[in-house]
């Protein structure tokens, strides 16, 4: 009987330490994780928990991102799309000061058109900021507060203001597009300018 005790002690230990390691290694997992999407994400990681409303949801939808974007093959741009989106660019921003409202359209248009030539998918709105966020977080950002001006603009809501802050905004992402695409250590680092 006493053996019998023994081995039931020895087992409940046994099964007690692999549960307890069991929990831990989980714990650690979780934490690794939790660090590596907010390394990555950086500022989308905290808009992700704001806007599902909670840590586990938003990682599911960053680690959901992820997983899309390995479906697609993003490619650098040839030194003449490069140039050739570069003129395009300059082009634009020249024209602002007499056709704002124009500018603005073609910023978004220049910027859809620059997104799919690097081989984003450019389907909704959402989904495509969705997917720009796993590359280019923090211009991410600023992608979504030029949409909203968009919006405002088509409502007839936007000033003069709005619409050179939505450039702006436009021009960090396209900058940051056709920076990578000349590889990421080339690239100056982006800064938010969304507020």
């Amino acid at each position: 009987m006493d053996s019998l005790d023994n081995n039931t002690l020895v087992i409940a230990v046994a099964v007690a330490v692999v549960l307890v390691a069991a929990i831990v290694w989980l714990a650690y997992q979780g934490h690794r994780t939790t660090k590596r999407l907010k390394d990555r994400f950086g500022p989308e990681y905290d808009a992700a928990v704001r806007q599902t409303g909670s840590k586990s949801k938003a990682e599911k939808e960053l680690l959901r991102r992820e997983r899309r974007m390995q479906n697609f093959e993003i490619v650098p741009l040839s030194p003449a799309d490069a140039a050739r989106f570069s003129n395009a660019w300059t082009r634009l921003q020249g024209s602002f000061v007499d056709d704002p409202k124009g500018v603005l359209i073609e910023a978004d248009r220049l910027v859809r058109e620059l997104l799919g030539k690097r081989g984003y998918p450019v389907a909704d709105f959402e989904l495509r900021a969705a997917d720009i966020s796993v590359d280019h977080p923090v211009v991410a950002h600023n992608y979504r507060a030029a949409q909203r001006i968009v919006s405002l603009d088509q409502r007839g809501e936007a000033t003069t203001e709005d619409m050179r802050k939505a450039v702006v905004h436009f021009r960090a992402l396209f900058e940051e597009l056709l920076g990578s695409s000349r590889g990421r250590d080339q690239a100056s680092p982006p800064t938010r300018l969304a507020a």
